[in-house]
Protein backbone atom coordinates (compact mmCIF):
# COMPACT_ATOMS: atom_id res chain seq x y z
CA UNK A 1 0.00 0.00 0.00
CA UNK A 2 1.39 3.54 -1.34
CA UNK A 3 1.24 6.62 0.39
CA UNK A 4 -1.10 9.08 -1.63
CA UNK A 5 -2.97 12.07 -0.81
CA UNK A 6 -5.53 11.89 1.05
CA UNK A 7 -7.60 13.80 3.81
CA UNK A 8 -5.88 13.71 7.07
CA UNK A 9 -8.88 13.13 8.80
CA UNK A 10 -12.30 12.96 8.53
CA UNK A 11 -14.48 15.34 11.44
CA UNK A 12 -18.00 16.10 11.43
CA UNK A 13 -17.74 20.35 11.14
CA UNK A 14 -13.99 20.59 10.77
CA UNK A 15 -11.83 21.03 7.77
CA UNK A 16 -9.70 18.58 6.35
CA UNK A 17 -6.08 19.49 5.25
CA UNK A 18 -4.50 17.58 2.50
CA UNK A 19 -1.16 15.97 2.62
CA UNK A 20 0.62 13.13 1.50
CA UNK A 21 0.42 10.47 4.54
CA UNK A 22 -0.48 6.60 4.38
CA UNK A 23 -3.85 5.88 3.75
CA UNK A 24 -3.67 3.33 6.57
CA UNK A 25 -2.88 6.39 9.31
CA UNK A 26 -6.38 7.62 8.47
CA UNK A 27 -8.70 8.00 11.25
CA UNK A 28 -12.05 9.51 11.33
CA UNK A 29 -12.20 11.79 14.30
CA UNK A 30 -15.84 11.92 15.81
CA UNK A 31 -16.07 14.82 17.96
CA UNK A 32 -19.99 15.33 18.24
CA UNK A 33 -23.05 13.02 18.55
CA UNK A 34 -26.12 14.13 19.00
CA UNK A 35 -26.85 10.63 21.00
CA UNK A 36 -23.97 11.40 23.24
CA UNK A 37 -25.34 15.20 23.97
CA UNK A 38 -28.59 14.00 24.68
CA UNK A 39 -27.17 11.19 26.96
CA UNK A 40 -24.74 13.81 29.07
CA UNK A 41 -27.73 16.57 29.29
CA UNK A 42 -28.79 15.30 32.58
CA UNK A 43 -25.47 15.14 34.17
CA UNK A 44 -24.09 18.28 33.15
CA UNK A 45 -24.44 19.70 36.12
CA UNK A 46 -23.45 17.13 38.69
CA UNK A 47 -19.99 16.71 36.50
CA UNK A 48 -19.32 20.63 36.77
CA UNK A 49 -16.16 22.56 35.89
CA UNK A 50 -14.69 18.73 34.63
CA UNK A 51 -17.59 18.44 32.13
CA UNK A 52 -15.43 19.76 29.28
CA UNK A 53 -12.11 17.61 30.18
CA UNK A 54 -14.67 14.43 30.54
CA UNK A 55 -16.26 15.60 27.40
CA UNK A 56 -13.24 15.37 25.31
CA UNK A 57 -12.56 12.04 26.70
CA UNK A 58 -15.39 10.58 26.28
CA UNK A 59 -15.07 12.06 22.07
CA UNK A 60 -11.76 10.72 21.85
CA UNK A 61 -12.39 7.46 23.21
CA UNK A 62 -15.39 6.61 20.99
CA UNK A 63 -12.91 7.86 17.85
CA UNK A 64 -10.80 5.18 18.86
CA UNK A 65 -12.76 2.51 19.60
CA UNK A 66 -15.09 3.24 16.22
CA UNK A 67 -11.72 2.71 14.76
CA UNK A 68 -10.97 -1.02 15.60
CA UNK A 69 -14.62 -1.65 15.01
CA UNK A 70 -14.00 -0.38 11.37
CA UNK A 71 -16.80 1.66 12.30
CA UNK A 72 -19.23 0.02 12.43
CA UNK A 73 -22.43 1.42 13.01
CA UNK A 74 -24.38 -1.12 14.55
CA UNK A 75 -21.84 -0.83 17.13
CA UNK A 76 -22.13 2.88 17.92
CA UNK A 77 -24.79 3.35 20.10
CA UNK A 78 -23.52 0.74 22.48
CA UNK A 79 -20.13 2.53 22.02
CA UNK A 80 -21.57 6.22 22.80
CA UNK A 81 -23.43 5.02 25.60
CA UNK A 82 -20.68 3.19 27.41
CA UNK A 83 -18.15 5.35 27.27
CA UNK A 84 -20.52 8.47 28.15
CA UNK A 85 -21.11 6.55 31.92
CA UNK A 86 -18.15 4.86 31.73
CA UNK A 87 -16.51 7.07 34.38
CA UNK A 88 -19.59 9.17 35.51
CA UNK A 89 -19.56 7.42 39.39
CA UNK A 90 -16.37 9.45 39.63
CA UNK A 91 -19.03 12.62 40.18
CA UNK A 92 -22.64 11.33 40.40
CA UNK A 93 -21.28 9.07 43.65
CA UNK A 94 -17.64 10.86 44.25
CA UNK A 95 -16.03 7.12 44.65
CA UNK A 96 -12.88 6.20 43.08
CA UNK A 97 -14.42 2.69 42.96
CA UNK A 98 -16.34 4.20 40.06
CA UNK A 99 -17.37 0.92 38.30
CA UNK A 100 -20.21 -0.26 39.82
CA UNK A 101 -22.03 3.41 40.62
CA UNK A 102 -21.14 3.82 36.84
CA UNK A 103 -22.76 0.38 35.56
CA UNK A 104 -25.82 1.14 38.16
CA UNK A 105 -26.63 4.43 36.59
CA UNK A 106 -26.35 3.29 32.90
CA UNK A 107 -28.47 -0.08 33.55
CA UNK A 108 -30.90 2.35 34.79
CA UNK A 109 -31.31 4.51 32.39
CA UNK A 110 -30.96 1.99 30.18
CA UNK A 111 -34.66 0.47 31.47
CA UNK A 112 -36.33 3.73 32.62
CA UNK A 113 -35.15 5.79 29.34
CA UNK A 114 -36.01 2.79 26.56
CA UNK A 115 -32.45 3.24 25.20
CA UNK A 116 -32.88 -0.27 23.73
CA UNK A 117 -29.18 -1.30 24.27
CA UNK A 118 -28.65 -5.13 25.91
CA UNK A 119 -28.28 -4.78 29.60
CA UNK A 120 -25.14 -7.55 30.28
CA UNK A 121 -22.81 -6.04 27.29
CA UNK A 122 -23.63 -2.12 28.65
CA UNK A 123 -22.63 -3.30 31.75
CA UNK A 124 -19.58 -5.57 30.37
CA UNK A 125 -18.30 -2.74 28.40
CA UNK A 126 -18.31 -0.55 31.41
CA UNK A 127 -17.09 -3.16 33.93
CA UNK A 128 -13.53 -4.12 31.67
CA UNK A 129 -12.73 -0.81 30.54
CA UNK A 130 -9.46 -0.84 32.30
CA UNK A 131 -9.22 -4.78 31.82
CA UNK A 132 -5.58 -5.68 31.08
CA UNK A 133 -5.79 -8.53 28.73
CA UNK A 134 -8.16 -8.90 26.37
CA UNK A 135 -11.83 -10.06 27.44
CA UNK A 136 -13.48 -12.94 26.43
CA UNK A 137 -16.62 -13.64 26.44
CA UNK A 138 -20.11 -12.23 24.76
CA UNK A 139 -19.33 -9.60 22.59
CA UNK A 140 -15.86 -9.24 22.67
CA UNK A 141 -15.19 -7.21 19.55
CA UNK A 142 -17.09 -4.46 21.41
CA UNK A 143 -15.88 -4.82 24.82
CA UNK A 144 -12.45 -5.36 23.76
CA UNK A 145 -12.79 -2.05 21.62
CA UNK A 146 -14.09 0.21 24.22
CA UNK A 147 -11.45 -1.38 26.91
CA UNK A 148 -7.94 -0.32 23.94
CA UNK A 149 -10.60 2.37 23.06
CA UNK A 150 -9.74 3.98 26.72
CA UNK A 151 -6.22 2.77 27.26
CA UNK A 152 -4.78 4.43 24.82
CA UNK A 153 -6.65 8.05 25.65
CA UNK A 154 -5.97 6.96 29.36
CA UNK A 155 -2.53 6.54 28.66
CA UNK A 156 -2.23 9.25 26.71
CA UNK A 157 -1.11 7.40 23.55
CA UNK A 158 1.68 5.43 25.23
CA UNK A 159 -0.51 2.27 24.71
CA UNK A 160 -1.75 2.39 21.25
CA UNK A 161 -2.98 -1.30 20.30
CA UNK A 162 -2.09 -1.28 16.98
CA UNK A 163 -2.47 3.06 16.36
CA UNK A 164 0.09 4.56 14.72
CA UNK A 165 1.39 7.88 16.65
CA UNK A 166 -0.03 9.63 13.70
CA UNK A 167 -3.07 8.70 14.22
CA UNK A 168 -3.46 8.97 18.23
CA UNK A 169 -1.66 12.58 17.64
CA UNK A 170 -4.97 13.37 14.96
CA UNK A 171 -7.33 12.71 17.58
CA UNK A 172 -5.49 14.55 20.58
CA UNK A 173 -4.97 17.54 18.11
CA UNK A 174 -8.50 17.49 16.79
CA UNK A 175 -10.49 17.18 20.66
CA UNK A 176 -8.93 19.06 23.28
CA UNK A 177 -8.22 17.28 26.57
CA UNK A 178 -9.12 20.35 28.41
CA UNK A 179 -6.70 18.95 31.24
CA UNK A 180 -8.21 15.51 31.76
CA UNK A 181 -5.14 13.90 33.30
CA UNK A 182 -4.70 16.55 36.21
CA UNK A 183 -8.99 16.22 36.30
CA UNK A 184 -8.31 12.43 37.24
CA UNK A 185 -5.22 13.24 39.60
CA UNK A 186 -7.46 15.58 41.31
CA UNK A 187 -9.96 13.57 42.16
CA UNK A 188 -7.76 10.86 43.10
CA UNK A 189 -6.08 13.36 45.71
CA UNK A 190 -9.45 15.04 46.56
CA UNK A 191 -11.67 11.95 47.12
CA UNK A 192 -9.36 9.32 47.98
CA UNK A 193 -7.37 12.05 50.94
CA UNK A 194 -3.98 11.77 49.05
CA UNK A 195 -2.83 11.20 45.80
CA UNK A 196 -1.13 7.93 46.72
CA UNK A 197 -4.44 6.43 48.66
CA UNK A 198 -6.50 7.29 45.65
CA UNK A 199 -4.78 6.29 42.78
CA UNK A 200 -4.03 2.50 45.11
CA UNK A 201 -7.89 2.45 45.29
CA UNK A 202 -8.88 2.95 41.60
CA UNK A 203 -5.64 0.36 40.65
CA UNK A 204 -7.23 -2.11 43.37
CA UNK A 205 -10.75 -1.59 42.50
CA UNK A 206 -10.60 -0.73 39.05
CA UNK A 207 -8.02 -1.95 37.10
CA UNK A 208 -8.33 -5.65 35.78
CA UNK A 209 -6.14 -8.26 34.74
Amino acid sequence: MTPRSRPWCRAAGRPTHQRTIDIRDEIEIISHSDLVEELFAPYRQTIGPDFPAYRGHVYRTITFAMHFLDGAEVHRKMVETAFVYHDIGLWTDHDLAYLEPSETLALKDNAEKGFGLDPETLRAAIHWHHKVTPYRGPQADVINAVRKGDWVDASQGKVRHGLSKIQVKAVQDAIDDHGFPNVLQRLAKDLGGSALRGNLRVLTRVFKL
